[in-house]
């Protein structure tokens, strides 16, 4: 909500910001692990039915506030598991967000913006355009909506989504301070209890972010390389001409120094037939990596219309990996989720009225719209 007798939103609120809201009130400060503990730990969001707090309290926060979270136009699950959830936020855009479980283990991979303004040449979203940022509620939303959706919810219990990572739609660091709200959300112990290591912002390279990054927060790090070497990275990831791979390469060097304890960064490297994905890119890869602590996670690319390329052979793609392993790297190939329901790696769409006229040039995607049911087509 907007204007002058707009009520608050809750939802995303960190600590600091709750104990603030609460004193603002003239109520103590445990009121915000109190309310905390209601929306996060058993996802209430009706202030009538948080009884520890008194009558005239929580006559109070009806007044001025609101837990409100982003609506649920579409939902399907895959035949592997895999969820995906169309959300429609304020102005009519909508985001996508999925699920993705793996022996024991649930990511939810949330996006941290409508659209994206990076414009990387091999991803969908970003053939969009871009609108805006999300809110730290909007983000917190998309989990949210995510662990109710698995019934009972109480994180008492078993826990269906047990790893985060920002590798949906938009560059979270330029989104900066509601994606750090976010996290504090994510990692406190009144909030969702995800482990640091367990929570992972993936950025393209904005060098001064990233460094600004390690001095607020101590989540996990994964960076979309795509290419081992500066022209090639150039077209692939536009911003590269900005913040080039050695730019790179030192500010994740100095997010790790910044870290108590030891940790690897996560190197994702989309696959592309005939682009980069050669014995020789593969080499060039395991050389340049040499000195950094990293994981590598390659990913064969889902092809989309107009992107120009093309998913790489499994032969192709085994080679690459066999380079990286037979060099001591753990190197891993992404394996195609939710295929069925649209929700692989690089192909969230949602909605997106787009502010930068980007998506003009891609007259394909330039129809691409959500149907009232969620799914995306041209």
């Amino acid at each position: 909500m907007s204007g002058p007798n707009a009520k608050i939103n809750l939802l995303g609120m960190n600590r600091s910001d709750l104990e603030s809201f609460f004193e603002s009130l003239g109520e103590k400060k445990f009121r915000a692990t109190q309310l905390m503990k209601w929306m996060y730990h058993l996802g209430v969001s009706d202030f009538d039915l948080m009884t520890n707090m008194s009558k005239a309290l929580r006559e109070k926060l009806k007044e001025v506030a609101e837990v409100s979270v982003p609506e649920v136009i579409y939902e399907d699950i895959s035949a592997d598991g895999t969820r995906k959830w169309v959300m429609r936020l304020a102005g009519g855009n909508s985001i996508e967000t999925v699920y993705i479980p793996d022996n024991g283990r649930g990511t939810l991979c949330v996006s941290s913006q409508i659209g994206c303004s990076l414009d990387c040449s091999f991803c969908s979203t970003g053939k969009q355009g871009f609108n805006r940022n999300l809110s730290s509620a909007e983000i917190i939303g998309q989990l949210w909506i995510a662990a109710r959706s698995f019934g009972d919810y109480d994180l008492s219990k078993e826990r269906y989504v047990t790893n985060i990572v920002f590798m949906g739609m938009g560059e979270p660091l330029l989104n900066f301070d509601n994606v750090v709200r976010a996290c504090d959300v994510m990692m406190d112990d009144f909030g969702f209890g995800i482990s640091k290591r367990r929570l992972t912002v993936s950025t393209s390279g904005l060098v001064p972010a990233l460094d600004k990054l390690g001095d607020v927060t101590d989540v996990s790090l994964a960076i979309s390389l795509h290419a081992p070497n500066n022209p090639l990275r150039d077209v692939l990831v536009p911003v590269n001409k900005k913040y080039p791979i050695e730019e790179l390469l030192a500010a994740c060097h100095r997010y790790l120094s910044k870290l108590s304890d030891k940790r690897r960064i996560t190197v994702e490297y989309t696959l592309i037939a005939g682009v980069n994905d050669s014995e020789t890119h593969a080499s060039e890869l395991r050389d340049l990596l040499r000195d950094l602590p990293c994981k590598i996670n390659l990913i064969p690319f889902n092809p989309f219309p107009n992107s120009g390329y093309e998913r790489p052979s499994r032969n192709a793609t085994l080679r690459f990996q066999k380079v990286l392993s037979d060099a001591g790297y753990v190197a891993t190939v992404r394996t195609t989720r939710g295929d069925d329901i649209d929700a692989a790696c690089g192909q969230l769409v949602g909605r997106v009225e787009d502010r930068t006229r980007r998506s003009q040039k891609y007259i394909p995607l330039q129809n691409i719209n959500v149907s009232p049911d969620g799914r995306a087509s041209a």
